[in-house]
């Protein structure tokens, strides 16, 4: 069979076709929405109706870049928004503590201090983060290995910031949101996608996944961890490294062992993920399951 290219072609083009439609602009029916061309009126393709074709657009869209790409492997990193560069941190802390001036015993400062604190111990995982990522964007060649985020600042951030220091690509896979609209600096542009569904985020987060790695982080985090332990644990995808990032902050907010103790997970689903403490370890480990 002829490829695809080098077959006479029976129908036009999408393009040809909205050309021809452009010819007749001078009619009076031209400003009709009627007449428009279903796929070129923003207002029929953004009707309620329409919400299935869109969900099939947002998996689509990037599925077809990353292909044209040559992306086919992946390895995700979730965490925080909110755990900073150590950096800022520090100065942020300065900036804190500079403002006291007999403030101590207010308690909104005091929340304030504790934060500013917490945020610099925190910020461990900024430099943990980039740091896999250069170690990841350096040392794949057998099977490119690429990082992918959700494209926002914190974890994310830095993830990215490590790939781009390698000079490798990396991706973003952002959601639209209140708040946190801007994707970071560090994304390949190519490869920065914006997301309104949720589901298909996160799809996308694991159609090329060789491993995963959770850095701490709040509910979002939970959220993609969550469904990744799920799809594993229920054979919907195939095993592949789960990593949590820091023990400590883990084993504090999450109980598994309560979990088996009550018999609602078995002793085997704790076994899908693992904890590692530095870079240099989750490396180790996703590079020896990319070697098998």
């Amino acid at each position: 069979m002829p490829p695809k290219s080098s077959r006479k072609r029976l129908f036009p083009t999408a393009q040809e076709d909205a050309r021809s439609a452009s010819l007749h602009a001078d009619s009076p029916h031209s400003q009709s929405l009627s007449y428009q061309l279903a796929f070129q009126d923003k207002g029929f393709l953004l009707k309620d109706e329409l919400r299935p074709v869109r969900l099939q657009l947002e998996l689509l869209k990037p599925e077809l870049i990353q292909n044209e790409l040559g992306i086919e492997s992946t390895v995700v990193i979730f965490g925080s928004a909110r755990i900073p560069d150590p950096e800022a941190a520090e100065a942020d802390l300065v900036s804190v503590q500079a403002k006291a001036n007999g403030k101590e015993s207010d308690p909104a400062f005091r929340q304030k201090l504790l934060k500013a604190r917490q945020n610099l111990k925190k910020s461990k995982y900024y430099e943990q983060a980039r740091e896999l990522a250069r170690l990841i964007s350096r040392n794949s060649p057998r099977d490119k290995l690429v990082v992918v985020t959700g494209g926002g600042p914190g974890i994310m951030e830095a993830a990215n910031r490590g790939a781009y220091e390698s000079g490798a690509q990396s991706i973003g896979l952002k959601i639209v949101l209140p708040y946190e609209q801007k994707p970071n600096d560090y994304i390949t542009p190519e490869l920065a996608f914006q997301f309104h569904y949720f589901a298909i985020r996160k799809m996308h987060f694991l159609l090329r996944a060789k491993s995963l790695v959770a850095f701490p982080g709040g509910f979002g985090t939970m959220d993609e961890l969550f469904e990744a332990l799920t799809l594993i644990q229920t054979g919907k995808i195939k095993p592949m490294p789960v990593l949590l990032f820091g023990r400590e902050f883990w084993e504090r907010v999450i109980d598994f062992q309560a979990l088996v103790e009550e018999g609602t997970v078995s002793s085997d689903d704790v076994k899908i993920f693992q904890y590692v403490e530095t870079a240099a370890e989750a490396w180790d480990i996703i590079s020896r399951a990319n070697e098998e």
